[in-house]
């Protein structure tokens, strides 16, 4: 019994060791893909008509027969579906044309084996040719003069905390809280600085769109920058526990169109002002080199980066990534506008329009005066690059600009690292 019990026990042993075997892991997709335009920049001209070339295998043999379903359409407009079959490995799709600058968008998929591919392509037309939708308003400097003077007159009163828990060998972290308007308003964010006692260029970095908490980095400040980075709503504290941070953040509710109907009410010109006042804090720091100030940040945060910089001449430089709040008026005229999508799907409160002129990025890149580096993806479904073209285009002052065509809403580390290189290249000493 013994010896057959052995005999079975060697049998279930190769048999999963034959299944291991079989069902190895595999090293690389069994189907793989390669998408590329007609421009490899993804780049033409008003009228050009570009083609997208899909490159398809399945274990390695060019795919054949299988249909490559897609839709087509100016970006973030209605799109129009259609299908082609892939033949020896290829599929070619027509995107359409434009007869004025902007974009165009492809979203395609197909199937293999119950697995579904897809992905999304949008090519430029005429990019540097395209122009923003929302007029300057003739007292737009006034208006924003008046509220960061009343904002000054208001004491920041920081309450500086030392964090341990995140203090590094070379990189101190605190807790800051600042009083940045009427009633108390207040902003809380992590202060970094390098641990070498010398002095240093400050850079500020507002945050991304929402309400969560944000979390401390030593990333700017390994990098020899004292760092401050924010929550704009007031009382958001990032240290409260979970449960009492959840109360704190209803302030932020709706907040893009709170107060929407009139540029006074409106709950961004608190935040805008409240960034301004976070350069006049960083630039009372007596470790701050007395010179070098900058500004960077994405989305929601690339945009208050543009506006921080064209507010407070402390900023001596920018670097705003796929910036948000840009043309705010594009969907308004039947083109794609900036996050978050004003006027899209729906009529905004009464007033909206005009209020949003004195709040739009690109009225503020109009202004600015400091260097900019400025990169965004083509490929961006949350703000378009129609938009964050528009706002580029209107910046008049040394402007370099990293186009990524194939990112979205986000960036590579590659850029970022050659952003930072840029920021220290304009910290003069």
């Amino acid at each position: 019994m013994k010896y057959y019990r052995f005999i079975i026990s060697l049998c279930i042993a190769a048999i999963t060791m034959s299944a291991s075997a079989q069902f190895s892991k595999p090293r690389r997709e069994y189907v793989e893909y390669l998408m590329t335009t007609d421009h490899p920049d993804r780049n033409y001209t008003v009228g050009e008509k570009p083609m997208i070339r899909i490159e398809a295998y399945k274990g390695g043999n060019p795919l054949d027969g299988v249909t490559l379903r897609y839709k087509t359409g100016d970006e973030m407009m209605t799109m129009t579906a259609d299908s082609v079959k892939f033949e020896n490995g290829v599929a070619l799709i027509p995107v359409g044309s434009r007869t004025t600058p902007g974009f165009r968008s492809c979203e395609w998929n197909f199937d293999v084996y119950g697995k579904k591919y897809k992905d999304l392509v949008k090519v430029a037309f005429s990019p540097e040719e395209i122009a923003s939708l929302t007029p300057m308003p003739a007292d737009f400097r006034k208006f924003w003069e008046k509220q960061l003077k009343t904002a000054e007159k208001i004491p920041l009163n920081p309450e500086i905390t030392p964090l341990p828990q995140y203090t590094t060998d070379s990189v101190e972290v605190s807790l800051v809280k600042i009083t940045v308007g009427l009633d108390g308003r207040n902003m809380y964010g992590y202060l970094t600085k390098p641990r070498d006692g010398k002095k240093h260029p400050v850079l500020f970095c507002p945050p991304g769109a929402g309400s969560k908490k944000i979390e401390p980095s030593t990333y700017y400040s390994e990098n020899g920058f004292i760092y401050f980075n924010i929550n704009i709503h007031s009382g958001c504290n990032p240290e409260l526990p979970d449960e009492e941070y959840a109360v704190a953040q209803k302030i932020a509710d709706d907040y893009n169109r709170n107060g929407i109907a009139d540029r006074d009410s409106f709950y961004y010109r608190d935040v805008y002002v409240g960034c301004s006042r976070s350069i006049d804090f960083l630039c009372s720091l007596p470790e701050w080199d007395g010179v070098n100030a900058g500004v960077t940040g994405g989305s929601q945060g690339g945009a208050l980066s543009i506006i921080t910089a064209a507010l407070n001449p402390k900023v001596k430089f920018c670097a705003p990534f796929y910036p948000a709040l840009c043309d705010v008026l594009g969907f308004k005229h039947g083109r794609a506008g900036g996050w978050p999508k004003y006027f899209r799907n729906t009529e905004e409160t009464p007033g909206a329009e005009k209020t949003l002129e004195y709040y739009d990025v690109v009225n503020f890149a109009r202004t600015l005066k400091c260097p900019v580096f400025y990169s965004f993806g083509y490929n961006d479904e949350t703000c378009s690059p129609t938009s964050t073209y528009a706002a580029y285009n209107a910046i008049t002052a040394d402007k370099i600009l990293r186009v990524t065509p194939t990112s979205g809403h986000w960036r590579f580390p590659e850029t970022n690292r050659e952003s930072v290189e840029w920021m220290k290249q304009q910290c003069k000493f």
